[in-house]
C-alpha cells in the first residue's frame, strides 16, 4: 500500500470511529505533512484522496472539512448530538401508512406452494403476469407499453445499466443534461462510456446542444430525464419535446428516457410517446412503493429489446421473482394507487414548508418534487455550505454531484425533502435558512 493510501486511511478510520467529525476543518496540507511525519507532495495526495473517497470537502481559501457521510435518513431534534443527522441527501417518499398497506399484500404470497415458485430464479423478461402489471403501472397519459417490451432488472439503477450497456459502446459518447443523475455518471464510467454535457434551460436541454455535441463527436445516445427532472424539478413542455424527438430521428440517436419521478406529476405522457421508435423509458419501484422493494424496468422498443435483454443477463442484473410476484400482487389490489396518491399529497405538505421557510431565497422546483435546488448567497461557497450544515447535523447535498461536466459546478446545492419526518424536516429548513443568511466567516472562525 503507498504512504498517500495509508495515511488516507488512518484518517478515514478517524472519521468513521467520530473523532472527526462532520464539518470539522482538517489542518492545512503543510502542517498535515509536519504532523504526519510525511512530504508535502504526498500530504497532497492525502487530500486528493479524501475527496475522492466522499469523506471531505475543500473550499480555496477557507481549508478542508470532514463532509456529512451516509446515516440515519431522520433524527428527532436537531439539538441532539451530532452523530445523529438529518439526511436531506437521500430521498425515498415514505407515508406512515406504507408498512401496513404493503403487508396486507403479502399474505397470500406466503403460502408455501406460492412462495415455492416464487422463490425461483427468473429472466429479465419476467412473467406474463408481470408484465402485464408494469404496462399498467407504468401507463399514463395516454400512453400504455406494451406488455411483450417489458424487461425487469434488479433495481432502477441496474436498468439504465443496462440501457447504457446496450446503446453506448465502450470509449462511445453519452449525452446527458448539464445537471444529472449523479449515478448516471458513475454507470457510465463503469462501462466505458463518456457523458457528453447538453446545455439547458428553462424548457430542460435544448435540442440544439444535442446537435452541436452530435456533431463534435458522434452521440450514441441521451439520457434525459423529462419530467420532474433531478436536481432541478423541471417538466419538459410538450413543444421542447417534440423538437427534441425531431433532432434524434433526425440524428438517428436513441433516447434512455428516466421516468422514475414521473409518478408524482400526474397523468403526462412520456417523452417515449412522441418517440417510440429510439427510446428506452427506465424506472423503478422504489420511489413508488419503498425503497427496499428493487425492481427496475425498461421498456424498449422492438429493435433495441435484444440488446437490452442481453446487457442485464451479462451484467447478472436480472430481478428477483419474489418481487415481481409482490409487485403483480400490490398493482392489482390497488396499493401502488393508494401509495401513489398519499406520496402525492406528502409532497404537497413538504413544498409548503419549503415555501415558508425558505421565503426570500433562489429556490428552484415544482409542487410535485420530492426535491427543491437552492442557488446559494453570494457569500455562500457549495461546498462550505454543505460542510456548515454538517456541523448543524443536516447533510445536504452540493450542485457539483450532479454536474455532468466537473469543471462547471453552479454555486447551489440539492435539497432532498423525502426522507425525513415533517416536524424534522420543518426545523433543518429553519436551519439552513438561518446559516444562509449568517456569514461563512463565523465558520472558519469556529
Amino acid at each position: 500500500m503507498r504512504d498517500y493510501q495509508r495515511v488516507a486511511d488512518a484518517v478515514a478510520a478517524e472519521i468513521a470511529a467520530g473523532r472527526l467529525r462532520a464539518g470539522d476543518r482538517l489542518p492545512p496540507q503543510r502542517r498535515f505533512a509536519r504532523q504526519h511525519g510525511i512530504a508535502a507532495s504526498t500530504a497532497a495526495r492525502v487530500y486528493q484522496e479524501l475527496a475522492r473517497r466522499g469523506l471531505t470537502v475543500g473550499e480555496v481559501g477557507r481549508g478542508t472539512f470532514v463532509r456529512a457521510t451516509d446515516g440515519p435518513a431522520a433524527v428527532p431534534a436537531l439539538s441532539d448530538p451530532p452523530d445523529r443527522r438529518v439526511n436531506l441527501e437521500l430521498n425515498y417518499p415514505v407515508v406512515p401508512e406504507q408498512a401496513a398497506l404493503l403487508a396486507g399484500g403479502l399474505g397470500g404470497l406466503l403460502r408455501p406452494d406460492v412462495l415455492d415458485s416464487a422463490l425461483r430464479p427468473v429472466a429479465a423478461s419476467g412473467t406474463p403476469e408481470a408484465r402485464a402489471a408494469a404496462a399498467e403501472l407504468l401507463g399514463r397519459g395516454g400512453w400504455r407499453p406494451r406488455p411483450e417490451r417489458v424487461l425487469f432488472a434488479g433495481n432502477g439503477r441496474q436498468a439504465i445499466s443496462a440501457a447504457v450497456a446496450a446503446l453506448v459502446p465502450a470509449g462511445g459518447r453519452l449525452g446527458a443534461e448539464e445537471l444529472t443523475y449523479p449515478v448516471l455518471k458513475a454507470i457510465a464510467g463503469r462501462l466505458g462510456a463518456t457523458v457528453v454535457p447538453l446545455a439547458m434551460d428553462g424548457d430542460g436541454v435544448r435540442p440544439d446542444a444535442v446537435e452541436a455535441a452530435h456533431r463534435s463527436g458522434p452521440l450514441h445516445a441521451v439520457y434525459v430525464q423529462p419530467t420532474l427532472h433531478n436536481p432541478l424539478s423541471l417538466t419538459m413542455p410538450e413543444a421542447r419535446r417534440a423538437e427534441l424527438a425531431d433532432v434524434l430521428r433526425r440524428l438517428d440517436v436513441p433516447a434512455i428516457e428516466d421516468t422514475v419521478w414521473a409518478f408524482l406529476y400526474g397523468d403526462t405522457a412520456p417523452f417515449a410517446a412522441l418517440a417510440p421508435e429510439r427510446t428506452v423509458v427506465v424506472d423503478s419501484l422504489s420511489k413508488r412503493l419503498a425503497p427496499g422493494l428493487t425492481t427496475g424496468f425498461a421498456v424498449a422498443p422492438e429493435a433495441l429489446a435484444p440488446a437490452v435483454e442481453a446487457a442485464v443477463r451479462a451484467g447478472g442484473w436480472a430481478p428477483s421473482r419474489f418481487a415481481l410476484e409482490a409487485a403483480v400482487r400490490w398493482q392489482s389490489d390497488g396499493t401502488v394507487d393508494t401509495l401513489v396518491q398519499a406520496k402525492r399529497g406528502e409532497v404537497e405538505r413538504r413544498q409548503e414548508l419549503v415555501r415558508r421557510r425558505l421565503d426570500g431565497f433562489a429556490v428552484r422546483t415544482d409542487p410535485r418534487s420530492c426535491f427543491c435546488w437552492w442557488d446559494l448567497p453570494p457569500a455562500w461557497r457549495a461546498d462550505l455550505f454543505v460542510a456548515a450544515a454538517a456541523r448543524h447535523g443536516i447533510a445536504v447535498t452540493p450542485a457539483a454531484a450532479f454536474t455532468a461536466d466537473r469543471h462547471r459546478a453552479p454555486n447551489a446545492v440539492r435539497l432532498g425533502l423525502a426522507s425525513p419526518p415533517l416536524d424534522t424536516l420543518t426545523q433543518a429548513l429553519a436551519t439552513l435558512a438561518a446559516l444562509a443568511r449568517s456569514s461563512p466567516d463565523e465558520l472558519v472562525a469556529g
